[in-house]
């Protein structure tokens, strides 16, 4: 799950809407998620079975199937020449999406001078939409497209469908190109336009690109078979009729067929880990194993490292909020409800906290537990509690809950329905209010780290990697004013094996991460100067300079305008960088830029799908679009996609045709014994080039004003009373 081929790993922010940060940030995603993805798989045991390519099949050949919406799949197999990693996303209940690193034994990569160590290394994205669900009476029904946007080296289009008779799960399909190179018959697209009846030949060695006059282009084969669930649950035995005949492999490499008919078998050894074994082509093993687990329904562990709720006293206080020691009750909102209090105030009969939450991603667990310590503080004379959540000394939203209402909640006296109607969320704005208690301010923040990159698939070695010991800090002047800066010392690197220097028409913005990562042991990532501030009701600004990121020093800034409970947002921003020296201290390149873009961020209703939609001039110079795509669950799991399209052509952008890769957002609270306000982030490019390439930012206003997205809230509210 990294990029490959002259590309470092780079994580996201929580959001998942800005995916090129900086690439030390990822030890502490991958972690805690490979224990996690090994222990728990909640609804896991009824997840389709993986075909050899990935996605819901049988073994060479898909099936119209689909997991449940959530589902997250690994899947790793052998068949001689071929060796394919696979990972499966469920995003929604009628889309799978997959991306495929191959791997061609017999074939060497020869792209470079002395890569014949190196074999053959194929990347692809699969789509598969299912038209309609099984009913009593019809199949199930997808259509689907293999390597959707790369070389075409093993690309497929087709259709099938299945049905369920008991134990037994049959498919039936027809399948274009790859799958489909036995050819049963004429195309029965002919009829629409003769362009169908021949498909084009030929090998896209940059990749990248959408073959459109390819698809469902000329003969196709016929494909189908049987699942059949044994009586002992963990056994699930295949029989698969494929339409390919292996007389057409990529660069000349046919395989021997003495069968079209497959056979195998699948042992579910847990509710996450499933076992593949199946002889191919009449005469080849098959080995595989696959982990699964469903992102959008696991409750995560329970909280052993957290503290306890706050237990209300028996006996109701009887002190006015001006009797209160408020420095103790917000020492006692910091260790139990997360907040680092900057102020309290009274307005009239609501007493109001204002901070930044620190500990609890869910909102609503760190109202419930602000609620309870200030129920054991304040008397009768107090009938509502308000939380305003501020980041970086902006106010975001104000969130208001009732407190006999609040009460009548923890004895079981409502329900959660009931209890929702009396919860408010507004905007903050400026009134008269008594102020109880100001805080001093914490001036310094920091902590060390473990960080990890790493790069897949080049020609130079399959796996490049760093280890790193990381330190990064803060130090606030003032709360809309502070320092950010970072030090990295190198541990582990094989870098230095990295030749292959990634010839470009563009400038070099990306492509010399080699030289960035093995310059010096010692560098600086980050230094810069920020300030923030909420220009209006619903306008904020964040202005920046220093040095940006590992590869860019520079100044900035950006403006957002955030509709409290619109479900859009547009923004922009504008800097003028220059290139770091490789060292990454305070040395320069001569390369300098003006780039920046307008961005305009529209939450579809459906599920609460995201669209992004950014215009603007990246760091070659080159102008155009990015398009991102981003489904979030309730729970805070996000799965998202973007591509960039510029004015720079397939030829000048070089292998890979044009910026695109997919991600995964997973709060930490879902995979730790405590909480945790961030998320691992995990994206995959196929490649790093030069064009449609972004600033790292290491900040961004719509992450910094999240909660003014208040579906987590109410999708979570249930947490307010644990």
């Amino acid at each position: 799950m990294g990029q490959a081929g002259g590309g470092a790993s780079q994580a996201q922010e929580p959001t998942g809407l800005n995916k090129l940060q900086h690439i030390r940030r990822r030890c502490t995603c991958l972690l805690p998620l490979a224990g996690w993805l090994m222990t728990c798989a909640v609804h896991a045991q009824s997840a389709p079975t993986q075909s050899d390519f990935g996605g819901a099949g049988l073994l060479q050949t898909p099936t119209a199937r689909m997991a449940d919406e959530g589902e997250v799949a690994f899947t790793a197999s052998r068949t001689s020449p071929y060796t394919r990693y696979n990972f499966t996303l469920q995003p929604l209940p009628w889309l799978e999406s997959a991306f495929r690193y191959l791997n061609i034994a017999n074939v060497p990569y020869g792209i470079v001078p002395n890569s014949n160590s190196q074999s053959y290394k194929d990347k692809s994205i699969d789509v598969k939409v299912r038209l309609w669900p099984e009913t009593h009476y019809l199949p199930a029904f997808s259509v689907g497209i293999r390597d959707l946007g790369g070389t075409g080296l093993f690309s497929s289009e087709y259709v099938v469908g299945n049905k369920r008779f008991g134990s037994m799960d049959a498919s039936l399909g027809l399948a274009w190109g790859y799958m489909g190179n036995r050819g049963d018959i004429a195309n029965p697209l002919d009829v629409l336009s003769d362009k169908f009846k021949i498909r084009p030949g030929g090998f896209s060695g940059t990749g990248g690109n959408f073959n459109t006059s390819h698809y469902f282009r000329g003969r196709p084969a016929f494909f189908g078979g049987i699942s059949y669930q044994t009586a002992w649950q963990p056994l699930i035995l295949k029989l698969e009729y494929e339409g390919n005949n292996y007389k057409h492999e990529p660069f000349k490499n046919n395989q021997p067929q003495r069968t079209p008919i497959n056979v195998g078998a699948v042992y579910r050894l847990n509710r996450g880990v499933d076992l593949s074994l199946a002889l191919e082509r009449g005469r080849v093993a098959m080995f595989g194993f696959t982990l699964h687990t469903n992102l959008a329904e696991s409750p995560g562990p329970t909280k052993l490292l957290d503290p306890p709720p706050p237990v209300r006293t028996q006996t109701p206080p009887t002190q006015t909020p001006q009797q209160v020691d408020w420095s103790a009750v917000s020492t006692e909102l910091r260790s139990n409800a997360g907040i680092e209090v900057s102020k309290i105030t009274r307005r009239g009969r609501e007493v109001l906290v204002t901070g930044e939450q620190q500990r609890y991603f869910y909102p609503a667990k760190a109202l419930g537990r602000t609620a309870r310590v200030l129920d054991n503080q304040l008397g009768a004379d107090i009938d509502w509690y308000t939380v305003v959540a501020t980041r970086e000394g902006m106010p975001i939203v104000a969130t208001s809950v009732h407190r006999q209402r609040f009460d009548d909640l923890l004895d079981y006296n409502i329900d959660l329905s009931t209890f929702r109607r009396s919860v408010e969320q507004d905007t903050p704005l400026p009134q008269r209010e008594e102020v109880l208690y100001r805080a001093t301010p914490k001036k310094f923040d920091g902590g060390f780290s473990l960080g990890f990159s790493e790069s897949l698939g080049g020609p130079d070695a399959f796996v490049l990697y760093q280890v790193s010991a990381d330190y990064d800090a803060n130090y606030h002047f003032t709360p809309n004013l502070w320092w950010s800066g970072g030090f990295s010392a190198n541990l582990l690197n094989n870098y230095d094996k990295f030749k292959y220097d990634a010839p470009s028409n563009l400038p070099r913005v990306r492509t010399y991460v080699r030289e960035y990562l093995t310059s010096s042991r010692i560098t600086m990532p980050t230094f810069q100067l920020t300030t923030s501030r909420q220009l209006g009701t619903d306008l904020y600004g964040l202005a920046y300079a220093g040095m940006l990121e590992s590869m860019y020093g520079g100044v900035g800034g950006e403006v957002l305008y955030r509709p409290m409970g619109e479900r859009w947002a547009i923004g922009a921003d504008v800097n003028w960088v220059k290139q770091r020296g490789f060292d990454q201290d305070f040395s320069f390149r001569q390369y300098h830029v003006a780039t920046g873009q307008v961005t305009g961020y529209f939450n579809l209703g459906y599920k609460d799908v995201t669209l992004a939609l950014s215009a603007g001039r990246y760091l070659a110079g080159d102008w155009g679009t990015t398009i991102d795509v981003s489904r979030e669950f309730r729970n805070g799991v996000r799965m998202g996609a973007y591509a960039t399209f510029t004015n720079v052509s397939a030829a000048q952008f070089g292998e890979g045709s044009f910026d695109k890769g997919i991600y995964i957002s997973i709060p930490f609270d879902l995979m730790l014994p405590s909480s945790h306000v961030r998320s691992a982030n995990i994206m995959w490019q196929p490649l790093l080039r030069d064009g449609g390439a972004r600033l790292n930012k290491r900040y961004t206003l719509y992450d910094l004003t999240s909660d003014r997205d208040s579906d987590l809230f109410q999708d979570n509210l249930q947490q307010i009373t644990e």
